[in-house]
């Protein structure tokens, strides 16, 4: 009995401890600290094991080292534009653009993120169409390929992807491929040994320093990055997997938003790739042999590429999506397959509702992880009050992070509405500042509201004990999920 109750005191006592340091030492937001005090609190022994695994802080130290000579260039062409911009002597192809050249200041002076207007892009909301056009664009590879991706899957899919990187590497052509080691876990030695042997190499992001065995369940690359030949570059939701062909019985037809992008905003996915990629190899790339801006002529439409993650002091991403729905006029249209805003991104939902912008969100009528799904249900709940609507998506799985504003601009990429992007996640987007693109992305939106269902304010409120109990659960930790 005596042993016992001493057990019970080194754990209270590791408790104080551990408590001590989450409130003091870390500079975390208040709702993620009370969430973790909580759980301390009331799971007092495998809550010291879940803060362990989800709770450790990434300090903030640079993790993605620039080449000196490339990051000074760099800072002189972001001082550039910045200065124009200042000055109001920015020569903008579209006048519209005029409009938003506060939020493309917000992006230079938080990220870095040069803005480019020589680009073209194509939409792609189907997995076959999108690996059918990245298939395709790796076979007429010449120079090099690169591909980041969270999930790779030694499936079907994926089976298809290494063959024609392996036959590329064959060929000479430079094949790198970087995975998340969390998002891959289940990736196979096959897989990996395929393309060492053809000639390609393959890294892990943030491996486990036990085989087999990841404890760093945050700070994980959620970003998908397909770069070749530094002329064509893909950036979306689409993983490599059966199921983003919708082959999963569990989630039906997978509806995600990629896009295919030529010209200089190429460029900047590359620079994203070899940074992540000189964090997590031992062999590293030089970004004089690959980093230079395209001359070709390719169309009108303005990208920003931009980049967040746990090393930043900033939440770059969500500071630009606040900026973003506070300039709305109209409309905000958002597709996300989870919701779970901070205060301050709710707030700015709500305020452009309350002040007569149509905000309308669509989020998934299923659950991928049901905590996350019911904060989600919860935080679309407090929206209706506002008067926003939300849509349940019906024909298989929204996987889509698309926002897009008065017909004017949008961003696609990565990111989604959660404090796991904002905060935990290593992320990028595209800002999209280009009428004619922003209104096919609009048009989407509409065509995928006829295949979902509105959720009303009366249906909420409806809602069985269950669901509510539920909702207060996941509300209550949506902070740390």
């Amino acid at each position: 009995m005596l042993i016992v109750i001493w057990i019970l005191g080194i754990f209270f006592v590791l408790n104080l401890l551990l408590s001590g340091t989450v409130v003091f030492l870390e500079r975390r937001n208040i709702s993620a600290t009370w969430a973790w005090l909580l759980v301390l609190i009331f799971i007092p022994v495998l809550g010291f094991v879940l803060y362990m695994v989800f709770g450790q802080n990434l300090s903030r130290r640079r993790i993605f080292n620039w080449d000196k000579q490339e990051h000074t260039y760099l800072q002189r062409a972001i001082f550039s534009q910045m200065k124009l911009i200042e000055e109001n002597r920015s020569q903008f192809n579209n006048p519209l653009i005029h409009k938003y050249k506060a939020l493309i200041y917000l992006n230079l002076n938080n990220d870095e993120a040069l803005f480019t207007q020589n680009n073209s892009l194509s939409i792609y909301t189907d997995g076959h169409e999108k690996f059918e056009a990245l298939l395709n664009d790796i076979k007429h590879a010449k120079a090099h390929i690169h591909l980041l991706y969270y999930i790779i899957r030694d499936d079907d899919l994926g089976r298809k992807i290494a063959d024609a990187l392996a036959e590329k590497a064959q060929e000479g052509v430079e094949v790198r491929i970087l995975f998340d080691d969390s998002g891959s876990k289940n990736l196979s030695k096959r897989f990996k040994k395929q393309i060492e042997q053809a000639g390609g190499s393959i890294v892990a992001f943030f491996p486990g320093k036990i085989p087999l065995i990841n404890l760093r369940i945050n700070y994980r690359n959620h970003r998908k990055l397909a770069i070749i030949d530094s002329k064509i570059g893909y950036i979306g939701g689409f993983n490599i997997g059966n199921e983003y062909l919708g082959l999963n019985p569990k989630f039906g037809y997978w509806r995600d938003t990629h896009l295919r992008i030529q010209g200089e905003a190429v460029n900047n996915l590359q620079s994203r790739f070899m940074l992540d990629w000189n964090q997590a190899s031992k062999v590293k790339i030089s970004f004089k042999d690959y980093y230079y801006p395209t001359q070709v002529k390719y169309g009108e439409v303005g990208i920003q590429v931009v980049s967040s993650g746990p090393d930043s002091e900033w939440e770059q991403i969500k500071h630009s999506y606040i900026k973003m729905i506070l300039s709305a006029k109209k409309y905000v249209y958002i597709q996300t397959p989870y919701l779970i805003p901070d205060d301050s991104l709710l707030d700015a939902l709500k305020i452009a509702s309350l002040s007569g912008v149509d905000v309308q969100i669509m989020i998934p009528n299923k659950p991928d992880h049901p905590f996350v799904y019911w904060a989600t249900y919860s935080n679309a709940g407090q929206l209706l009050k506002a008067g926003v609507k939300i849509f349940t998506y019906e024909n298989g799985f929204l996987h889509a992070k698309m926002i897009v504003i008065d017909d004017q601009i949008a961003s696609v990429g990565t990111a989604n509405i959660d404090v796991r992007s904002f905060r935990l996640n290593f992320e990028v987007n595209a800002f999209l500042y280009h009428a004619e693109t922003v209104k096919k992305l609009a048009l989407i939106f509409n065509e995928d509201k006829q295949l979902s269902l509105e959720l009303s304010l009366n249906k909420y409120q409806s809602r069985s004990i269950v669901i509510r109990i539920k909702e207060s659960i996941s509300r209550l930790l949506s902070p740390i999920l």
